[in-house]
């Protein structure tokens, strides 16, 4: 992408650090400061639609969403305005964060924005023992964990292949969470909208509200919070899904699929030139093969915060 249409660079963009999937950098010009990210494009889990997203996200902003206005897109470069605000940190909010979270939501969906539908889903890989087993003979730090785990993951798998989705589906966000939001004067910030799609509601208002709900663990999981996503959304014109497993589906899903993408980053034993470095890929991997069971034995203790 030519950058120079953004004005002249006051100094070199400025990387930052801990995405767990893209790489940023701040480009501050004459003309203004503007997040800069360069895409990941191998060992994705979805095809990603920049054009389609990028129209997404600019409908959003136009409607009043609270998100970094959209700039310019290409295939490897998504362009955003800078937007100064707190971290969110992997910890409960505020019930009255989570029910403008809900609110948000609430908004997204009734967009009226025409979407292609996806390609239906190709099964959930179930290659865990050779996985296990490159793990093992490379000597990678979490090898022993995985293979001890391998029977869980199948189980997962054939979990997230048969859990039924009730619907409806709804073109949205797809990943709201603590890491993608900020707080800006103590209210929500969207951003990172790479996910965007269609999706169950279930499976997005669940996913939602556990995120907000709980600390990196899941001893501490705030019914409060849980249920104040999902009065922000009812109060914001939304209507709830009948409750089920579904509800965690998808985020059991996503948190198989993001594993899998690290762990097979690591077994290179090469540092990418695109995405996490491979120290975080190492990092994001021993947490996915050591939490992803430990929420997934707790799903059905989940469903009891449900309406």
């Amino acid at each position: 992408m030519d950058l120079s249409v953004l004005g002249t660079p006051l100094r070199p963009p400025t990387r930052i650090h801990g995405g767990f999937a893209n790489r940023v950098y701040r480009l501050d010009t004459d003309e203004g400061s503007y997040a800069v990210k360069e895409l990941n494009l191998t060992n994705r889990r979805w095809r990603y639609r920049a054009e389609d997203v990028f129209r997404f996200e600019r409908a959003a902003f136009a409607a009043g969403i609270p998100m970094p206005e959209p700039i310019a897109v290409d295939p490897r470069t998504l362009v955003h305005r800078w937007v100064d605000g707190e971290r969110v940190p992997e910890e409960p909010v505020a019930p009255a964060y989570a029910f403008e979270v809900g609110e948000i939501l609430a908004r997204l969906h009734a967009l009226a924005i025409a979407w292609d539908p996806e390609p239906a889903d190709e099964p959930t890989p179930r290659d865990w023992p050779a996985l296990a087993a490159r793990a093992t003979a490379t000597s990678r730090p979490w090898a022993g964990e995985l293979a001890a785990r391998v029977e869980v993951f199948q189980t997962i798998a054939d979990f997230v292949d048969g859990c039924v989705r009730p619907g409806p589906v709804v073109l949205t966000h797809s990943d709201v969470q603590p890491w993608n939001l900020l707080a800006r004067d103590g209210r929500p910030v969207l951003l990172d909208w790479e996910l965007s799609g269609l999706l169950d509601l279930s499976g997005e208002l669940g996913s939602t509200a556990l995120g907000l709900a709980k600390g990196p663990g899941f001893d501490d999981v705030r019914p409060t919070v849980f249920r104040a996503v999902l009065d922000g959304y009812v109060a914001g014109g939304g209507r709830l899904p009948p409750s089920g497993p579904s509800w965690f589906a998808y985020v059991i899903a996503g948190w198989l699929g993001h594993t899998r993408t690290n762990v097979l980053r690591c077994l290179t034993g090469v540092e990418a030139i695109t995405g996490p470095e491979l120290a975080l890929s190492d990092e994001i991997a021993r947490a996915g093969i050591c939490g992803l069971p430990e929420l997934f034995s707790r799903r059905r203790d989940l469903e009891a915060l449900l309406p």
